[in-house]
């Protein structure tokens, strides 16, 4: 990237990162409220280190780097959560993620070099659902901080993609619906769409990749004839009409 977009893309990086941070302070106890509903949970348990979490993999990205696309998950699990990464996607949907993309040559993406990865929420949960059950414990304070929490990732998205012009992947929609956990950043992202901050054509709307939920729905809607950048595009077309239109 030239120093203009480098400059730009390090305005944002730094942005997000005061953005975790205002976060935090606004929740001096979210940390006890994640840890128990790790400790009630039938799942692994683990020490929550993070409460937000600022993807430290974007602070390898220099001027020499050529980012191709924009990656945006849901919020930061346990792995992503704990010390020793502090990234997203680093669990099992990212390795099933990387793996695609070294698969499938075609589309010159290396998943850990040519993609940055947001987040629609960068606080941290164990399941993604369970941010409904964090509100509950925390209270109205709680909810309202993650929500505004989905505001500003939302418009972080916008401008990261106003430095980088690149398309824009939204891994996972079930819960961008009317009273999910991440109707806020769909109304936000709606509106910045609207307003032209993001162009909707550069956005493109996907299952997860955890548990091959992409690679099953793509194998299904593979279109005869059409290469796969192609079917891409229809399949990601396709899902943001459906939820991002209303």
């Amino acid at each position: 990237m030239n120093q203009a977009v480098y400059k730009a893309f390090c305005e944002c990086r730094n942005s997000f990162r005061a953005i975790t941070e205002e976060l935090q302070a606004a929740l001096p106890d979210l940390q006890k409220f994640q840890q128990c509903l790790v400790d009630a949970r039938n799942g692994p348990r683990y020490s929550v280190d993070t409460p937000v979490v600022y993807n430290t993999a974007l602070d390898d990205v220099d001027c020499d780097s050529d980012i191709r696309l924009i990656l945006v998950g849901d919020n930061p699990g346990r792995r992503e959560q704990a010390a020793e990464n502090r990234r997203y996607l680093v669990g099992p949907s990212g390795k099933i993620a990387e793996s695609f993309f070294k698969k499938e040559t075609v589309l010159s993406i290396d998943f850990r070099k040519n993609v940055i990865i947001l987040n629609k929420s960068p606080v941290h949960t164990p399941r993604t659902a369970e941010l409904k059950d964090l509100c509950r414990l925390g209270g109205e304070k709680t909810r309202r901080v993650v929500e505004y929490s989905q505001t500003k990732m939302a418009n972080l998205l916008a401008d990261f993609f106003c430095a980088l012009r690149v398309p824009i992947w939204i891994s996972g929609y079930s819960e961008m619906k009317k009273r999910g956990v991440f109707e806020r950043y769909t109304v936000e992202l709606r509106d910045l769409m609207r307003r032209g901050s993001i162009n909707k054509e550069s956005v493109f709307l996907y299952r997860h990749f955890s548990m091959n939920q992409f690679t099953v729905d793509l194998r299904q809607k593979t279109l005869p004839g059409k290469s796969l950048t192609e079917t891409l595009r229809v399949i990601g077309a396709g899902y943001r009409e459906k939820i991002l239109s209303s």
